[in-house]
């Protein structure tokens, strides 16, 4: 793999509240081995206020994040992407993008918590939960030798963390 971080690219339709979350805990836990992305098949154009609510919550500068085409990842200009992780819910009937550009892809399907209709406190509820689980995902992808994995062990690896606690 060279000398470049690995990096990974967390995709879902509107890039507004999962994918901005794996994209923030990515960057986070990565530290250093992981550069992260994110982008949606159809873009909501802003990231959901309680994702931004929690990301300040947790001390992550909010600035950076934004609702962005997966477009900007297809491009010759693009930077490289090692690992392209969907986190649409399929389960929900939710259609999950299929990202060309990657050479590893992996699914870690979670419920949508811009679902939640409750009202603020159930929305940060809903978001913490989301962040909790993708969390975990990520502590499990850290806890691997991915640089170094063979692509089929590591995509049954991937897939396996998919599985995990909140899959939908």
């Amino acid at each position: 793999m060279g000398a470049r971080p690995f990096s990974v690219l967390v995709l879902c339709t509107g890039n507004s509240a999962r994918s901005v979350l794996g994209e923030a805990i990515l960057a986070q836990l990565g530290g250093g081995r992981i550069v992260s992305h994110s982008a949606g098949s159809k873009p909501k154009g802003v990231p959901h206020p309680a994702a931004l609510r929690l990301l300040a919550r947790k001390g992550i500068d909010t600035a950076r994040f934004r609702s962005k085409s997966w477009n900007e990842f297809t491009g010759p200009d693009a930077p490289p992407i090692d690992l392209a992780i969907t986190v649409c819910g399929n389960a929900a009937g939710e259609a999950c993008p299929v990202f060309m550009g990657a050479p590893l892809k992996a699914h870690w399907g979670l419920p949508d918590p811009a679902d939640e209709t409750g009202g603020e406190a159930a929305e940060d509820a809903a978001f913490a939960q989301t962040w909790d689980w993708l969390e975990m995902r990520t502590q499990a992808l850290l806890a691997l030798p991915f640089e170094t994995m063979d692509r089929a062990e590591l995509t049954r690896e991937l897939a396996r963390i998919g599985q995990m606690e909140g899959a939908a």
